[in-house]
């Protein structure tokens, strides 16, 4: 379908991007991590609060990444801010408690991860997330970042056009975090049953690429953006959904995972790059998947800067110090900077200074 063209807001200038992300994302990211990092530390349950803590201090760039998304409309950035990094610091403090901490119970997986289908539900009441494991008192930690979503979320002008699709998303999302954190000798299995439900709708993808870009907030984000427009259809909201996953969202998690091969390998943690028979099929399905997100944007109205998000996405993972200290995916990441652009050039050099900056 044709989007319809209206006001132009978002930048689709690497300059004027990076200039909005300095003046207005990184400081109001900061400023909420730093409001949760204080609720976080009065969490009475010591193995809650670390798991809290840490997931703010080791994945702050999360936030930080969804953030961009609210440069693209200023008169929302604050609540795009606000609602963003609520919602990645729930996904983020979860896939601690399921990755990191003291359970293999699906069932207590897929009960933490209701708070992220309340959140995203304006009208939803609070549940007991913790209902199936030992650790409880959090001091209302999780409830408030659930109601913080909520809050923002009611602001938004057309999300109603949009929620069907950001609850399809995030059901997906909650799918994937059950089975790849259940016992090791399950997840496969589990996965792969998964997968055959979706595959007919996804042909062209293998079973790991579909469980990487459901492992993506990045569509959610996007979906948020666009519920800023009171002008908004029912059709424009299932078409931006379609644009964005599977491709974009399969890219930002494929590189994730890529330059993560050695510390999930030292962790015994399952990591979707590691299912492609050999180096020549990595880089050959990934790039694909490149190519594949940047067609699929140009049937967006703003496409200009969703291409960048696209070319931040691999500058960001591309250039991230564990690159370095791994060989294979050093070539790997060579091969991929080959086809790069000026545009990814320009990220690259940012995306190492704000690194720089929180050394």
């Amino acid at each position: 379908m044709i989007i319809a063209k209206r006001s132009k807001q978002a930048p689709t200038g690497a300059i004027r991007l990076m200039h909005r992300v300095y003046k207005y994302v990184l400081p109001s990211v900061d400023a909420e991590l730093a409001k949760l990092k204080e609720k976080a530390q009065h969490i009475p349950d010591p193995e809650l609060r670390q798991q809290a803590l840490n997931s703010i201090r080791d994945k702050k760039f999360h936030c930080q990444g969804g953030g961009v998304y609210a440069a693209a409309n200023l008169q929302y950035h604050e609540v795009l801010i606000s609602l963003i990094v609520a919602l990645q610091t729930i996904s983020d403090y979860l896939d601690n408690l399921c990755d990191r901490s003291t359970s293999l119970d699906a069932d207590d997986f897929r009960m933490l991860h209701q708070s992220m289908l309340d959140a995203i539900n304006p009208t939803a009441e609070l549940q007991d997330y913790y209902a199936y494991r030992t650790e409880k008192d959090d001091n209302g930690y999780l409830h408030g970042l659930v109601q913080q979503c909520q809050t923002q979320i009611r602001k938004l002008p057309a999300y109603d056009k949009v929620q069907p699709h950001v609850h399809e998303l995030v059901s997906l999302y909650c799918d994937l975090q059950v089975y790849k954190h259940i016992a090791k000798d399950q997840r496969e299995e589990k996965l792969l049953s998964w997968w055959r439900l979706h595959q007919n709708k996804y042909p062209q993808l293998q079973w790991n690429e579909f469980a990487a870009a459901t492992g993506s907030t990045l569509g959610m984000f996007m979906l948020f953006l666009n519920a800023t427009d009171p002008e908004l259809t029912e059709q424009e909201g299932q078409a931006f959904k379609d644009i964005y996953f599977p491709h974009v969202c399969a890219l930002h998690i494929l590189l994730d995972y890529l330059i993560d091969q050695a510390e999930d390998k030292a962790g015994g943690d399952l990591n979707f790059c590691s299912y492609y028979k050999d180096e020549a099929s990595l880089v050959e399905r990934i790039a694909m998947i490149v190519n594949r997100a940047r067609e699929d944007v140009q049937h967006l109205p703003e496409s200009g800067f969703h291409r960048l998000i696209i070319e931040g996405l691999l500058a960001l993972y591309l250039s991230d110090p564990k690159v370095q200290q791994q060989s294979d995916v050093r070539k790997v990441s060579k091969q991929l900077m080959k086809r790069s652009p000026i545009t990814r050039l320009f990220f690259l050099m940012n995306s190492m200074w704000i690194r720089k900056q929180q050394a």
